[in-house]
């Protein structure tokens, strides 16, 4: 059984980053993609940044482009969302979440940058982002 394990939220003022990671135990071979989702209160959930691993593409939402990036520390079988430059409307609960399927290989596209939360077969419990301006 996958499962999917947030760190790293916390509050910081405008201006400052933060690093979340995403553990991942019982995963075997490339055909995932892990994406960073969010959800501010009362707002729909949002993909943040997706990556791909069977060949290591990222993509990030035109939202956040620019400040947030997306790896991956194989040997700890981590994700990680480096988020520069935060702003206040960046709060939101992060989620981390996998799609363990051959399907993968299509996500992170160019042309659909993150996929539909609908697509996703495992979920983390969230890691809660604020940031004060």
């Amino acid at each position: 059984e996958v499962q999917l394990v947030e760190s790293g939220g916390g509050l910081v003022q405008a201006g400052g980053s933060l690093r979340l990671s995403c553990a991942a135990s019982g995963v075997s071979g490339d055909d995932y993609a892990i994406v960073w989702f969010r959800q501010a209160p009362g707002k729909e959930r949002e993909g943040v940044s997706c990556f791909r691993g069977f060949d290591g593409k990222t993509n990030v939402a035109d939202s956040v482009k620019g400040r947030f990036t997306i790896s991956r520390d194989s040997a700890k079988n981590t994700v990680y969302l480096q988020m520069n430059s935060l702003k206040p409307e960046d709060t939101a609960v992060y989620y981390c979440a996998g799609a363990f399927t051959p399907w993968s290989r299509w996500m992170c596209s160019d042309y659909e940058p993150t996929p539909s939360y609908s697509a996703m077969d495992t979920w983390g419990k969230g890691t809660l982002v604020t940031v004060s301006s």
